[in-house]
């Protein structure tokens, strides 16, 4: 069975609460778990403590079983020191998408027009 540490939502509308939870990779998102490891309110400040809640015990269990975190939940974990920082590249993070890349050519074009009416006279 393919295990998963994962969040799972709960809260209401645009009130999201969140609870870590050990689950089979192949239920619902919150749907049935197995296991309830910690807690994440995105809602409180990032430098509050209970923000993210982890019982750091039954995590290294469950890694020792073979769960697999999410990626959120391995950014958590690192956080907590529970596993190690792993390196991540993004190359394409700096790189201006599509239509701010077309926007900027036109606004570059726009500002030469005049330059080059003045230069012309």
């Amino acid at each position: 069975m393919a295990m998963k540490i994962r969040l799972a939502r709960g809260g209401s509308k645009k009130r999201p609460h969140y609870a870590v939870v050990a689950a089979d990779a192949r239920m619902p998102r919150d749907g049935r778990f197995i296991e309830k490891l910690g807690t994440y309110n995105p809602l409180l400040a990032k430098d509050n403590e209970e923000r993210v809640q982890l019982n750091a015990e039954r995590i290294q269990y469950w890694l020792g079983q073979g769960a697999q975190p999410t990626d959120r939940v391995a950014r958590f974990l690192e956080a907590a020191g529970l596993v190690a920082k792993t390196e991540r590249n993004n190359p394409k993070k700096a790189v201006p998408g599509k239509a701010s890349t077309e926007r900027a050519a036109k606004k570059a074009a726009r500002d030469a027009a005049p330059a080059e009416e003045a230069a012309a006279e």
